[in-house]
């Protein structure tokens, strides 16, 4: 069935602009005319497409600011021309009585001014040096941050200067000045209330601390918590799954744990935790972490700013990365620039050896994926009435790589074949960033979804389970727990002031919360409907332990999956033929492999449902133990054993470091002095 198709944004963009160019050019002339009815007309149309601006179209404030028409101009121009016509209103001997108006509106506009001026001044206060999230730091004087209304010069324009524009409105047909004066004198008290708003709060102590004094709030912070082990991460808000990934083996080692960020807004992408997060963004200040107590700093990813931290000597690093694939960015080069490299399983260290990036084979470690010890592991076919398949395709990636992502030349093709069978139940759950590179890619997943959406209207209507009522229940639980309210408009400081120190007991209220809420939405659902996930919730690893059958590409979803053992296909969309693509990708030797037409999902469905024609199961374990590495001890045991060796590592280098810092400084030593007092030395070295 054919999607609509899209409204142009370009188009509607261009509208908006030329009827407000309209507007002006319109007002314009009834001021020169003058024409009372058209200026009125056309200035109420002026400000009503401003506030659709404002609303709907903020792209289009950008290039008017671009083009030196920014809302400052359009305002002043408005209030010009209708000053200009109520001037041509009049006779010559009434620009007397105007010329205060004018007056007044000129002393608006240069409160306006003041009033941005003094708002960047109370935004530079308001800039700490260190932001932090699940840490008291209520000794620095946090606040709330001003009104977003004093803080957004074209809101605050719009708003303040509304009364005096709409006061000279109103002076125009009656060429009464009157209203003129009152709706200038109101915009001038709202601007002077404004401007004493803030300058308030530039006086001593009405503001967060400074400077200096958060930093050595944080080097005492520091020195009272002692963080032994910490998690540094950089980059884009679409990133931060990287590092949440890793905030529950991070939470269960044994040391002082911390997440070390470098992006302020980053601070509000880190799932719910209780460990203490600190965003240092300028270098000057990160470098203050080399004379604390932390030794070792785990790394998700790899980013611009990571060699920045990597020069203090005195924290070891490691590199864990945020999956494993048998992609080239499964043995980046720079890891050679960590002190370790941890890996999952034997395979990754052969992937390693074979790539040749510098990476030495002792400095790589197996700790599994301490992520994966929640994945439940197979427990037989379907014993549902449906077969529950998964289809979890990574995104295109950087490289224009055809083989990445099955959405484009396999993906319709896939649904297509799985939704033809009758009691195929479909989960699909696409990478987020599907399309972020190749528009195609964006294309073919809204089709996807739209071959799920017509599906689910074809099947017959199943009755929706009573759960709803609890799982909502359950959501608000969960939401309370894990996300903290915020007023409109709070900054990063008043973010800080509500998200101090985490309750006792709150993580483990989190995890109880989890738990239910993710059992109660699956019991929600009508049997067989199909799903398209593209929340937060459910999880990856929620959606593994539902599922009967994975269908994916070449990633570490695979590898993920494989902790159940449970049957798994990738889709060979690299134009590779089988057996070149099975020695290419190791992680596909226990898979079943699927052609860009989808011809073997009929079979693969059969073997699903019928484990006795499963020829695979024993490849799938031994491939899992090859990946993932054995399953005892424990992936958390050993990931806090490599925690705690690489933490010594980092103490002993300290104290080597320290002996010989002793043995090179000249010490003291005594000779007589001629009165028989000690007199001091310099010791030979």
């Amino acid at each position: 069935m054919p999607l609509p198709l899209p409204r142009p944004p370009a188009l509607l963009k261009g509208l908006v602009a030329i009827v407000l160019a309209a507007a002006f050019a319109a007002q314009a002339v009834a001021a020169l005319l003058p024409h009372v009815p058209l200026l009125l007309a056309a200035t109420t149309v002026s400000l009503a497409t401003e506030g659709v601006l404002y609303r709907w179209q903020r792209g289009v404030l950008s290039l008017f600011a671009k083009s030196h028409a920014d809302i400052t101009v359009r305002h002043v121009l408005r209030d010009l021309l209708l000053v200009v016509g109520l001037l041509r209103l009049g006779a010559q001997d009434r620009e007397t009585v105007y010329a205060p108006l004018v007056a007044g509106l000129l002393a608006f506009y240069v409160l306006h001014c003041a009033i941005q001026a003094v708002s960047v001044l109370v935004r530079r206060t308001r800039t700490l040096p260190v932001v932090t999230r699940n840490i008291d730091a209520s000794a620095l004087r946090l606040s709330k941050a001003p009104s977003v209304l004093l803080r957004r010069p074209g809101h605050r324009l719009l708003v303040f200067g509304l009364p005096a524009t709409a006061g000279l409105l109103a002076a125009a047909p009656g060429d009464e000045p009157v209203y003129a004066a009152a709706g200038i004198a109101l915009s001038l008290a709202l601007a002077l209330t404004g401007l004493g708003a803030l300058l308030f709060r530039l006086l001593p102590g009405r503001g967060p601390a400074g400077e200096q004094e958060v930093l050595d709030w944080f080097d005492a912070w520091l020195a009272e918590y002692r963080p032994t082990v910490g998690l540094y991460f950089s980059g884009g808000a679409s990133s931060a799954y990287q590092a949440n990934m890793w905030l529950e083996p991070l939470a269960k080692t044994d040391g002082k744990p911390v997440i070390v960020l470098r992006e302020r807004f980053m601070v509000q992408k880190i799932a719910a935790t209780d460990i203490p997060i600190v965003c240092l963004p300028k270098v000057s200040t990160l470098m203050r972490l080399e004379h604390s107590t932390l030794q070792v700093l785990i790394h998700p990813s790899n980013s611009g700013k990571t060699s920045q931290v990597l020069r203090i000597p005195t924290i070891r690093h490691t590199f864990v990365n945020h999956g494993e694939s048998d992609k080239l960015s499964s043995c980046n080069p720079y890891a050679k620039a960590y002190d370790e490299v941890w890996v999952a399983g034997p395979a990754a260290r052969e992937r390693y050896a074979l790539a040749e990036v510098g990476v030495e084979d002792k400095d790589v470690v197996e700790t599994g994926r301490p992520q994966l010890d929640a994945v439940r592991p197979y427990a037989g076919p379907p014993a549902g009435a449906h077969t529950i398949v998964l289809y979890a395709p990574t995104w295109e990636g950087w490289d224009g790589n055809p083989g990445n992502t099955s959405v484009i030349a396999a993906g319709e093709n896939l649904v297509r074949a799985l939704l033809a069978d009758p009691d195929v139940r479909l989960l699909y759950k696409p990478h987020p960033l599907t399309g972020s590179v190749d528009p195609r890619a964006g294309a073919a997943d809204l089709r996807i979804r739209e071959l799920i959406r017509t599906a689910n209207r074809e099947r017959t209507a199943a009755r929706r389970p009573t759960g709803g009522a609890e799982l909502a229940r359950l959501t608000e639980e969960l939401d309370r727990l894990t996300t903290a309210a915020f007023r409109a408009g709070a900054d990063t400081v008043e973010r800080m002031r509500v998200q101090s120190a985490p309750e006792p007991g709150r993580a483990e209220a989190v995890a109880r919360a989890t738990a239910a809420w993710e059992e109660a939405y699956w019991a929600s659902l009508p049997e067989g409907e199909h799903q398209i996930i593209t929340d937060a919730r459910p999880t990856l690893y929620s959606c593994f332990n539902v599922a009967d059958l994975l269908i994916s590409d070449v990633s570490s979803v695979i590898s993920d999956f494989l902790a159940s053992e449970k049957p798994y296909a990738v889709a060979n969309t690299s134009g590779l033929p089988e057996e070149a693509f099975r020695t290419a990708f190791p992680t596909v030797a226990a898979a079943t492999v699927l052609t860009p037409d989808a011809a073997g999902v009929p079979a693969l469905l059969e073997t699903v449902r019928n484990p006795e024609k499963d020829d695979l199961a024993e490849a799938r374990a031994a491939l899992k133990l090859r990946l993932l590495g054995p399953a005892d001890p424990p992936s958390q045991e050993r990931f806090n054993a490599a925690v705690r060796a690489l933490c010594e590592e980092a103490r002993a280098h300290r104290a080597r470091v320290a002996e010989r810092l002793t043995a090179e400084l000249p010490g003291q030593r005594t000779e007589p002095a001629s009165d028989g007092a000690a007199l001091p030395t310099a010791a030979p070295r």
